[in-house]
Parts: structure tokens; sequence; C-alpha cells
């Protein structure tokens, strides 16, 4: 029944779309950082922006745990900014060249040998800070002038 995770990590490793599709139970759900996919077209259109932002996009496990249908990875996800990228807010980044590197968690729910639910986290800010981004930090309190971080410097 866990072999579906191996399949699905060497297909991301390969930028497989059809292979990583396969692995899905129909009304399979993934969820993460920045996204909820509900379908197969959902799910491939986010795996193809990842790969088009990062071409050399590549997971190494460091360990999985699994319990009943359940499964948990630890991995590093590395790679080169050398396409656009999606970012918070729909825009799109542009290429950076930069690499980045950074830990990432995957839970699955499995079912018949397929991939029923999948959830994803990493650090958001890790990525953005290895491309180079500087995020504006903002306070509602800012604008009314009461003490906001300018006023408390």
């Amino acid at each position: 029944m866990y072999d579906v995770v191996d399949r699905m990590l060497d297909a991301m490793n390969a930028h497989d779309l059809h292979t990583v599709l396969r692995c899905y139970a129909p009304g399979a759900v993934v969820v993460g950082p920045e996204m909820e996919a509900g379908e197969p077209g959902e799910i491939g259109s986010y795996m193809l922006q990842m790969w088009e932002g990062f071409p050399d996009l590549h997971f190494t496990r460091w360990e999985t745990i699994t319990l009943g249908d359940a499964v948990a990875t630890e991995m590093t996800a590395a790679g080169t900014h050398t396409g656009p990228y999606l970012v918070v807010g729909g825009d799109h980044l542009a290429p950076t060249g930069r690499r980045i590197s950074v830990r990432v968690s995957w839970f699955w729910h499995l079912k018949d040998g397929l991939i029923l639910s999948q959830r994803y986290y990493y650090d958001q800010l890790e990525i953005y800070s290895q491309l180079g981004l500087r995020l504006p930090l903002s306070f509602a309190d800012e604008d009314a002038g009461s003490g906001g971080p300018a006023e408390r410097g």
C-alpha cells in the first residue's frame, strides 16, 4: 500500500505529471500553504507551476513514518528559480537565478493503494528570503499615527 508514496515522490522528481496524477484516488484533495486542490486539473496545475518556477526541483526524503493508512514524510526540497513563480497574492516573481533548499513535511491518507488526501507544509518565508524577497510589514495602527513601528523606533 505504501509504495504509492514512493511512486509519487519518484514521479515528482522526474517531473512526470501523468504518473503523479495516477497516484491519487478519485476525489482526492491536496492542501498546502497556498492552495487547496480537489480534482486532477487543479492538482496538475499546481505541480506544473512549481516545475515551471524551479525546473530542477528535487525532493530528498529524510524519514518516513507509517501508521495504518497514514504516511508522514520529512524532506528537503531544492531547486533553482529560473522560471516564473507564483507567490502569495497572485503575482508572478520573475526568475532570480537563486537556489533554494527548504524543509518540507508531507502527510498522506491512503486508501486502496492510492492517495486519498495529501497535506504538505513548508515555511514560505524561508523560500522568500532565499529568493531575496523582503516582505512589507504593515500594522493596522500605522495609518492612524498611534504609535506604529515607525513611531516606536
